[in-house]
């Protein structure tokens, strides 16, 4: 089964397309897609949606798995990211259509055990679980990864997750 993770953004958005077979997962492609920030917010939209179209139709996952966003604080980056993730989950649904969400609650408990794991453990199991040489960079690549992995090894028990 061919996977994908997405880690929403508006400037840069990680993306991880995973194999998975039996119990192993194997890295098929990984990157980000990067937004100029001299573009208007609306181009900029329409070229997240226009990226990941094209890596769809080239990698054809059967499932996509996206990370649900979390704010601290700060609500002046949490609108336009929520805008780039609506284009993330509207493209997902018409190309693929079966899409799954987790929080980053969820992506560290499946991958380390625990739910308040911190950033370079998730990444180390990413690299572990995937038989990397090295952590996936940028950051946003490996946490697209790390949701297509939690999906691979948690959908049958996550079906509560599903749109489409």
């Amino acid at each position: 089964m061919i996977i994908m993770g997405i880690d929403p953004g508006l400037a840069t958005i990680g993306y991880g397309i995973i194999e998975k077979r039996g119990n192993r997962a194997a890295a098929v492609d990984y990157g980000v897609i990067q937004t100029p920030p001299s573009e208007a917010r609306p181009a900029r939209l329409a070229m997240i949606y226009d990226a990941l179209s094209k890596l769809i139709a080239k990698h054809k996952p059967e499932e996509i798995a996206v990370e649900e966003l979390f704010f601290n604080k700060n609500i002046t980056t949490a609108l336009p990211v929520a805008e780039a993730r609506g284009v993330l989950l509207l493209c997902a649904v018409r190309e693929c259509g079966r899409l799954f969400e987790y929080t980053p609650l969820q992506i560290k408990q499946a991958l380390t055990g625990v739910g308040r794991a911190e950033k370079r453990q998730v990444q180390y199991m990413v690299k572990t679980m995937l038989s990397l040489r090295e952590v996936p960079k940028p950051d946003d690549a490996a946490d697209a990864l790390a949701a297509a992995l939690c999906h691979a090894f948690t959908a049958d028990f996550s079906h509560k997750n599903y749109i489409g």
